[in-house]
């Protein structure tokens, strides 16, 4: 029994170094998580995930419960200590575990992350939220931040944007995105893949809106997915796959694929079409061998370059492109239900330079594309200003710019493009707009 509460509290103690990176140091959870996870029996990962995942979810909604809980506020230096207290707190809150082992193991922790002087203080809080769980109910809290487990700034930014949907929003943000894969259709359709998967005992449903995309009743490591490291299927949200539809490329058109990574679009456009001349370009060195090792697996074939799209003078060859795909960086508001730090990591001021970085890529990559051509401008944000309001200026601005009206049963009118929200249809939040560039008269 000692090695197991051992083991479980050097799990916690692991967590909360990696929830405090996030919290007060402003590392990705991305960057942090595999390094934690390294090492760990198989039986253990998924609850370090767990705890990982769950503590930032709700991370702002714990502070707000510390700050009832605690007589003085931690200092600076003690970020450690607040990031076990948020995992105990998930663990209560959240985690069909034992009280008594969540309150056991979360202290016995105290040491491993330094602070051996805070059992007591530990032990303290986690009893009094146990015996008083209403401290935990978001419905009873007045505190917007504590009530939505997001920073006061995002929920009125949503609430102005999305007056009739920002709760919606804001709720679908706090639950756990399905695991979505699309079916390689150069290997087989969906119901044949549908099958192979049930044979596994791995349940399944067709995903909204697509003709390829699986939504797994349970999520799965990927290498047990049938035929995964043969290229069969991959990973991806299913309003990610509206990508390669909408831009409608054909044999023997050239496309550009403007900002790849990790590849995902990039090898869609290549399993819906043949004899397409494609350039999948990143700025990301390492972030584009991403998109080299996906069509490796995949066993598809592109051109890659890593350059800055905004200085075609560095990479391109004079030529114009058919068909464009523009997936912007941007703010990834749409994903935080996948990507919970988000909400710990974005700041206000992010928004208006996302914008202009925006605005600047698609001004480039509309100078790329030939006369008839189409560019589709795609982001995995909810918020106006870098969707509807950036085409909307771009419109006016380029008279030889038409966007053309998405006739689809999904998402919602914004400006010129649609809108898909958060959890719409179990999507992630996904914006597009579909330019065409009229020839010249």
């Amino acid at each position: 029994m000692a090695a197991e509460a051992s083991s479980g509290a050097r799990l916690r103690a692991r967590a909360a170094q990696v929830v405090a990176a996030v919290a007060s140091d402003g590392a990705s959870l991305a960057t942090r998580l595999p390094g934690a996870l390294a090492g760990l029996p198989s039986a253990e990962r998924g609850l370090m995930q767990q705890l990982c995942y769950g503590s930032l979810r709700f991370g702002l909604r714990y502070r707000a419960v510390l700050a009832r809980l605690l007589s003085r506020p931690l200092k600076a230096r003690d970020a450690d200590l607040e990031a076990l207290l948020w995992v105990g707190l998930y663990q209560i809150d959240a985690l069909n575990l034992p009280s008594h082992a969540a309150v056991h193991e979360t202290v016995a922790a105290c040491p491993m992350i330094g602070k051996d002087w805070a059992r007591g203080l530990v032990n303290g809080v986690l009893r009094g939220v146990l015996r008083e769980p209403d401290m935990l109910n978001a419905l009873r809290m007045t505190d917007p931040v504590a009530r939505h487990a997001h920073p006061a700034w995002f929920i009125d930014q949503v609430r102005r944007d999305w007056p009739e949907h920002w709760e919606a929003i804001l709720a679908a943000n706090n639950r756990q995105a399905p695991m979505t894969l699309r079916v390689n259709r150069r290997h087989m359709d969906r119901a044949a893949y549908a099958e192979l998967l049930e044979a596994q005992g791995m349940s399944s449903r067709p995903a909204l809106h697509t003709d390829l995309g699986l939504i797994l009743e349970r999520p799965t490591a990927v290498d047990q997915l049938p035929g995964f490291a043969e290229g069969w299927a991959s990973v991806q949200d299913s309003a990610a796959q509206l990508a390669a539809p909408l831009l409608d490329a054909a044999p023997g058109m050239r496309v550009l694929d403007a900002c790849a990574a990790p590849g995902g679009k990039t090898a869609h456009l290549l399993e819906r079409t043949d004899d397409l001349d494609l350039l999948a370009l990143d700025v990301d060195p390492d972030r584009l061998r991403r998109v080299t090792e996906t069509l490796e697996r995949l066993g598809l074939t592109a051109r890659t370059g890593c350059a800055d799209l905004a200085r075609p003078q560095d990479w391109h060859d004079g030529r114009p492109f058919d068909r464009i795909l523009l997936d912007a960086p941007c703010s990834a508001t749409g994903v935080i239900r996948r990507h919970p730090d988000i909400k710990l990591l974005r700041r206000p001021d992010d928004i208006p330079a996302l914008a202009a970085r925006q605005r600047e890529l698609l001004e480039t990559a509309w100078g790329l594309l030939a006369p008839g051509g189409v560019l589709l401008y795609a982001t995995c944000s909810i918020l106006r200003a870098e969707n509807q309001h950036v085409i909307d200026t771009f419109l006016a601005d380029h008279r030889e710019a038409v966007a053309e009206h998405l006739d689809v049963p999904w998402g919602q009118p914004a400006g010129a493009g649609r809108q898909i929200l958060p959890g719409a249809d179990d999507a992630d939040g996904f914006f597009f707009a579909r330019l065409r560039r009229q020839p010249e008269p």
